[in-house]
C-alpha cells in the first residue's frame, strides 16, 4: 500500500474535508496529522474542540487509517518521519500566505520521489462564516470559565482587552487581522472598575457596587464567548469576598484580580502622590485562601495584584508577597508599576524566574506602553491587559463630535467622524 498524508485542524468538519480523506483514499494508506491546540491557537483562534476529541472524530472517518499529532504549521517534520508516497491537500494554497508551506512539502517530497495531489478547492465552503455561526450559537458558563486556563496552556502570551459594555465586549470580541499569514485577536475582556466607574460617571474608589458591576457582567457575557477577567479591587471584606467569587464562578467569569490594599480605594498610578495603604500579607493572604476554598470548581482563577512597586516598597517586598500569596493559593500574580520605563517589572520576573513554585505573570503596561508583547514574554509574563484603552479613545472622539455640533450648529461637519446611520443600524446582529 502506498503512504498517503493530509493534515488539517479538524475544527469544523465540512464536506469538504471529507471530499479531500476520500480522494486520499483512492490512492493508498491515510494517515491524518491533526495540528495540535496550540498550532491552531498561534495562527488562527482557539480551537472549538480540544485535540483528543478532534483526533476522536476523525479516527471514526472512513477512509482514515491512522492519526498522528501535527506540532507545526510546517508539513516537514513529519513528512520526514512518515516518509509518505503521497501529500494531499486542497488546491487554494497554491496563493497566498500558504504558498510557502505548499513549496517546503514540494521540496520534502522531492528527497523520497513523492507527489503532492491537489484537490479542487470545495466551493461554497466559508470558514469564515461557520466561525461565525458557531458563535451566535453562543457559549454556557462552564465553556467560558475553563477557557482562560486552557489558553495559559496553549499560548505563550495572552492579549486581554477593556471591556466597559456589550458594545466594547464585540469589539474585543471580533477584532482581528491577519498579520504574516496569522490571524491575530485578542484572547479576553478586562473589565476594569476605572472604565466601568468612568462609563457611569462616577469616580474609581469603589464607589460602583457589585450589584451594578454584575449588570456589566451580564451585558458583556450576552453578546460575546470570550473570556473575562474582572478587576475586583481590594475585594471587599473577606466575608463579602467569597460570595463575590461564588457569584462570578456561576455567571462563568473566569479570573478577579484584586489588589493588596486597603482602605478607600484610590488608582493605583496615582502612585503615592495620594494616600494609599497596603494590606498587610497575612491579611491579603487570608483573603486569597478563603476565596479558594469558596470556589465549586478547579477553573476558576483568583489573580493577586502586588502594589509593593506603586507604593515605593520595594522589590524585595514584591517578592516576598508573590511568595506568600503564591502558598495561599493563588493562580497568578500581577506585578503592578507605573514607571514609564519596565526596568522594576523585568527586575522582578528575573527574581520571579528563580522560584521552585511558580504561577503565570500578568502586566498591565498602561505607562510603559512603549514595551512589546514579546518583551514582556520574554521577561516571563503570561497576561498582556490593556485596561483601559477603549474608554480612553472613546471619550476625545465623543467630545469632539459635541464640539463641533456647537461650533457649527449642525451637525453636518460631524459626517466625516463618523460611521453611517444604516452601519450603526446593523452593527448589531438582529437589529435589522
Amino acid at each position: 500500500m502506498k503512504k498517503v498524508y493530509l493534515a488539517m485542524s479538524a475544527d469544523i468538519i465540512h464536506h469538504g474535508h471529507i471530499n479531500v480523506i476520500n480522494e486520499a483514499s483512492k490512492l493508498g494508506e491515510v494517515t491524518v496529522g491533526i495540528l495540535t491546540d496550540e498550532v491552531i491557537a498561534s495562527y488562527k483562534r482557539f480551537p472549538l474542540l480540544g485535540y483528543a476529541e478532534r483526533k476522536a472524530i476523525i479516527e471514526n472517518i472512513k477512509g482514515v487509517d491512522h492519526v498522528i499529532a501535527q506540532e507545526t504549521l510546517d508539513y516537514v517534520p513529519n513528512l520526514e518521519k512518515l516518509k509518505p508516497d503521497y501529500v494531499v491537500h486542497g488546491d487554494d494554497w497554491r496563493t497566498g500566505e500558504q504558498k510557502v508551506i505548499r513549496d517546503r512539502v514540494i521540496a520534502a517530497l522531492k528527497q523520497w520521489q513523492g507527489e503532492l495531489v491537489e484537490v479542487k478547492y470545495t466551493d461554497g465552503v466559508s470558514i469564515t462564516q461557520l466561525d461565525d455561526a458557531v458563535q451566535k450559537i453562543g457559549i454556557t458558563p462552564n465553556a467560558r470559565l475553563r477557557r482562560l486556563r486552557k489558553l495559559l496552556e496553549i499560548k505563550p502570551v495572552l492579549r486581554v482587552l477593556e471591556a466597559h459594555n456589550g458594545l466594547t465586549g464585540l469589539i474585543a470580541e471580533k477584532t482581528k487581522i491577519e498579520q504574516n499569514g496569522r490571524i491575530k485577536e485578542f484572547d479576553a475582556m478586562w473589565i476594569s472598575s476605572l472604565c466601568d466607574s468612568t462609563a457611569k460617571g462616577k469616580p474609581d474608589i469603589e464607589l460602583v457596587d457589585l450589584t451594578s458591576r454584575l449588570t456589566t457582567i451580564n451585558d458583556v457575557l450576552e453578546v460575546t464567548t470570550k473570556p473575562i477577567i474582572l478587576d475586583g479591587d481590594t475585594g471587599g471584606q473577606v466575608e463579602h469576598f467569597v460570595f463575590t467569587v461564588k457569584t462570578l464562578e456561576r455567571l462563568g467569569v473566569s479570573a478577579i484580580i484584586i489588589e493588596d490594599k486597603v482602605g478607600l480605594k484610590k488608582n493605583s498610578l496615582f502612585g503615592t502622590d495620594v494616600l494609599q495603604t497596603q494590606d498587610t500579607v497575612e491579611n491579603f493572604a487570608h483573603k486569597i485562601s478563603e476565596g479558594k476554598q469558596a470556589q465549586v470548581t478547579e477553573e476558576f482563577m483568583i489573580i493577586a495584584r502586588i502594589e509593593s512597586l506603586i507604593l515605593k516598597a520595594g522589590l524585595a517586598d514584591a517578592l516576598a508577597r508573590a511568595k506568600a500569596y503564591i502558598d495561599a493559593g493563588a493562580d497568578a500574580i500581577m506585578i503592578h508599576s507605573k514607571e514609564k520605563e519596565p526596568d522594576e517589572i523585568f527586575a522582578f520576573c528575573a527574581e520571579y524566574a528563580t522560584f521552585p513554585n511558580k504561577v503565570p505573570l500578568v502586566a498591565v503596561p498602561s505607562s510603559y506602553n512603549h514595551v512589546t508583547e514579546s518583551a514582556l514574554m520574554e521577561a516571563g509574563i503570561s497576561i498582556v491587559i490593556y485596561a483601559n484603552h477603549l474608554i480612553r479613545s472613546a471619550y476625545p472622539a465623543m467630545l469632539h463630535t459635541a464640539q463641533t455640533i456647537l461650533q457649527n450648529e449642525r451637525s453636518l461637519e460631524c459626517d466625516i467622524d463618523m460611521m453611517p446611520i444604516k452601519q450603526i443600524l446593523t452593527l448589531i446582529p438582529g437589529g435589522n
